[in-house]
């Protein structure tokens, strides 16, 4: 039996992006994982891929771990081995979870990794957020950490927090609606443009609540998580949301928002509440006819992992 020319494993975090105002720019890791092991086998470039608990994923050329692992073979200039890639997936499939950016940030780590770690995080980053089209969510997935995270000349420029006291007092729940919203989809009913007063309700919200959680200012996060320049109109897309909303803060969440593109959504709460949050969410889902879970996470400070690292 031919031993692999090689044998990876990566574990890499959930995500949740925007937190409200960030748009496209905010994002934190949270404690749920996908699982990747990535074999290399001698031979032409077959692709094998299985998958073990989601639906969905593709197994074919199209799956986006592949496609980010063989792009940085290509980069250097490396032929494909055989592959076989096995996932364990725990992160919802169209979720609002970044299930997507863990995809891709597991693929560059693996291929990384496979060719010796040629590059640094800084430059699978940027691999990985021209596969996303923004950094919001790889940023986080590959970093750990509360992270911002916008491009500039070409690249993208990333600032991860992950000191274990800025979220010692603050825990992320989690409501999870059993439907599944596309991306695309919640992409496509924003609007082109906005106004100059959405635009500063929108930066006055995001500069608030970069401060509030390094200073620990919790207090001000309700307001800090407010946004004008999606979360209106995807709203229309997820039953529920603003009384799911309103009951994470009634229950004793600091602030609620949805979670990157929805439906999932995000309330950060003090240890003490968290299981008050995650019924009271779930609970104003059931009135609206949506069926939802909770899950209680704290954030995850190393991002993409590989084992024995």
């Amino acid at each position: 039996m031919p031993k692999p020319l090689f044998s990876v494993r990566v574990r890499v975090p959930a995500s949740s992006a925007n937190l409200g105002p960030g748009f496209d720019c905010l994002g934190i890791a949270l404690t749920l994982y996908d699982e990747w092991r990535v074999e290399g086998w001698p031979g032409d470039a077959s692709l094998r891929i299985a998958v073990d608990g989601a639906d969905g994923i593709p197994t074919d050329g199209r799956n986006l771990a592949y496609q980010a692992f063989r792009k940085v073979f290509q980069i250097h200039n490396r032929p494909l081995p055989a592959l076989r890639m096995d996932l364990k997936s725990r992160i919802p499939v169209a979720g609002g979870l970044g299930s997507s950016s863990a995809a891709i940030v597991g693929g560059v780590v693996a291929a990384n990794r496979a060719l010796g770690d040629p590059m640094t995080r800084d430059q699978l980053l940027d691999i990985a957020a021209e596969f996303e089209g923004h950094p919001d969510n790889v940023a986080p997935a590959l970093f750990g950490g509360f992270c911002a995270a916008t491009y500039g000349e070409g690249k993208v420029h990333c600032v991860s927090w992950q000191s274990p006291a800025l979220f010692r007092d603050l825990v992320a729940v989690v409501a999870i609606p059993y439907f599944e919203l596309k991306t695309e989809k919640a992409r496509a009913v924003l609007p082109k443009n906005v106004s100059r007063l959405d635009a500063v309700f929108n930066t006055g919200r995001a500069a608030l609540l970069v401060a509030a959680l390094l200073s620990k200012r919790y207090d001000l996060l309700g307001d800090a998580m407010g946004d004008r320049l999606h979360e209106p109109y995807r709203q229309k897309l997820i039953p529920g949301f603003s009384s799911a909303i309103a009951a994470a803060e009634s229950a004793g969440a600091y602030g609620a928002a949805l979670s990157g593109a929805g439906p999932t959504l995000l309330a950060l709460a003090p240890r003490s509440k968290t299981t008050a949050v995650g019924e009271a969410m779930v609970a104003a889902f059931r009135d609206a006819t949506v069926p939802a879970r909770s899950e209680i996470l704290e954030l995850d400070l190393r991002g993409a992992r590989v084992k024995g690292s």
